[in-house]
């Protein structure tokens, strides 16, 4: 699930390893794609959250609704990726993007993929080569699976809420979660009966994930009484919550799944009710 950077080096030249670029700000969309044509890992190729890891969707499909999984499918083949192909997902932000990559491609049944542990930071800091050649293999003909139904709908989670049968966890922010300050969405607050966990939690102060013995700790704490697949996760529009995900299964907790519109899909409902 998991590569470091002199792993990486290493394996570089291995046609199996397909690196993914997935550095990205919110506040500025055109941010990663700048980055990445300033300087990326040699034969990186370069995803944008907006343009290609999310698809049109209704408001109450939140700000970055999921792909279509044949458009999906469709952008896996114009990168050259076959059933052999070793996927290696970073950014900049300890992998709080490139972690939606990951469970995209696991969510189309393709399970060869990990994340470059401390991201760019890490390949730098290993005394990588950046370079600035945009990257081009042949087109495959590829098609993955089976696929994996790894998600929630607002119908099933507002039912198993009110059951007390799932255990939702917010990767946002403690002040979003709370309701003091929101910087995105129109509405501020919480679902109610979610538990708060920010994302940026699964991280040390230098951006790596702290070892799986760590993290099956803080997260069992957390999960109490509840089981790993009785976990759905969230966030403001199901990116940060595949890195609580990832988070989860690098300490061996499978299972949980994703409510992919999150909090901005649920505030575009107005029956819903909203917490703070």
């Amino acid at each position: 699930m998991l590569t470091d950077a002199a792993t990486l080096q290493r394996n570089l030249d291995q046609h199996e390893v397909i690196l993914v670029d997935c550095r990205y700000r919110l506040e500025d969309g055109s941010a990663g794609r700048r980055a990445y044509h300033r300087g990326h890992i040699p034969g990186a190729y370069y995803l944008s959250l907006a343009e290609n890891l999310a698809g049109p969707g209704a408001s109450i499909d939140g700000r970055h609704p999921l792909p279509q999984p044949e458009r999906f499918f469709e952008l896996l083949r114009s990168l050259g990726i076959t059933e052999r192909s070793r996927l290696v997902a970073y950014d900049d932000q300890g992998g709080l993007m490139a972690a939606r990559f990951w469970w995209l491609c696991r969510w189309v049944g393709h399970l060869q993929v990990e994340l470059l542990n401390g991201g760019w930071q890490a390949w730098l800091a290993a005394g990588g080569e950046a370079s600035s050649e945009v990257s081009q293999r042949p087109r495959s003909d590829y098609v993955p699976g089976p696929f994996n139904n790894l998600t929630v709908s607002a119908a099933a989670l507002k039912r198993e809420l009110a059951e007390g049968s799932v255990l939702l966890v917010d990767a946002r922010s403690v002040a979003r979660f709370r309701g003091e300050e929101e910087p995105i969405d129109t509405v501020a607050g919480h679902i109610p009966g979610a538990v708060n966990r920010p994302a940026t939690q699964n991280l040390d102060a230098e951006g790596y994930f702290y070892e799986p013995a760590r993290l099956r700790e803080s997260w069992l704490s957390l999960l109490g009484d509840f089981q790993p697949d009785q976990v759905v996760h969230s966030c403001g529009s199901g990116v940060t919550a595949c890195h609580n995900l990832f988070a989860m299964e690098l300490a061996g907790l499978a299972g949980s799944r994703l409510y992919a519109p999150s909090w901005s899909g649920w505030i575009a409902d107005p029956d819903n009710p909203c917490e703070v």
